[in-house]
């Protein structure tokens, strides 16, 4: 951590454009978390791969170091080794997930664009887990139709990370409950949406977050009313909801 003040303030500078990854009300707090915890212990490859993804104007889309430190955890202590990833990005959560489940694991990582995902690729590569990897380019809505149609894939995934187009996230999860095993977990991330999921109505938003609210409050009502998982939502980077399958 920086040791004068201007070092500090600079640091909480670059933390408040890119507030909403974390909830924490202290920029402080958070580069607290960052500096002792996460930081000394991020692997080399996801440091790279995250001031790779800094560089690019849609930056704002990333994981946050905080969140693929978390997910890292949480893969291994499930003993993950099937698992899907829908909304890639340049491939942060995806490289924390690849470096966390065994050698001859598996990712089927879906986006709309693969020339964001082949941004990260060189340091995926580099680190020696791509072989995990099996990436699909489009909507992955079709592609979990067909897998569901097609029978032989019902309960075979050991966990699913949905970070994503937030108004497909209900369509996502109908389709997710068939395709994840009973004690396995679905991740949805961003569920606490930049802390909009309390604002009032008229208060200032992003064009997009406003736009996208609504979709997460649904989102969120209808996964409390889910009798056939167990969930747990985490103020961890802009919120994630775990969703374990119980029948």
């Amino acid at each position: 951590m920086a040791a004068n003040g201007e070092g500090q303030q600079s640091q909480a500078g670059r933390h408040q454009e890119v507030g909403h990854k974390s909830l924490l009300q202290s920029d402080a707090l958070y580069q607290y978390i960052l500096e002792t915890s996460v930081y000394p212990r991020e692997p080399e490859c996801m440091k790279e791969l995250r001031e790779v993804t800094a560089k690019h104007p849609w930056n704002i889309m990333t994981t946050s170091a905080d969140e693929g430190q978390f997910l890292n955890m949480l893969l291994k202590l499930i003993n993950a080794k099937n698992t899907m990833e829908i909304g890639v990005y340049t491939g942060y959560s995806l490289l924390a997930t690849a470096l966390a489940i065994p050698e001859d694991g598996k990712i089927l990582a879906m986006d709309i664009n693969r020339e964001n995902y082949e941004l990260g690729l060189p340091v995926i590569e580099k680190a020696g887990v791509a072989h995990k990897i099996e990436f699909k380019e489009g909507p992955a809505l079709p592609v979990l139709d067909l897998m569901i149609e097609d029978g032989k894939y019902h309960g075979t995934y050991d966990f699913i990370f949905v970070d994503a187009d937030k108004d497909n996230y209900i369509n996502y999860h109908k389709r997710l409950i068939e395709l994840v095993k009973v004690g396995g977990l679905i991740g949805y991330d961003n569920t606490l949406w930049n802390g909009s999921v309390v604002a009032p109505p008229d208060a200032p938003m992003r064009k997009y977050v406003r736009y996208y609210r609504d979709f997460v409050l649904e989102l969120n009502k209808a996964l409390a009313a889910d009798p056939r998982i167990e969930i747990c939502m985490l103020p961890v980077g802009d919120g994630i909801t775990l969703c374990r399958r119980i029948k």
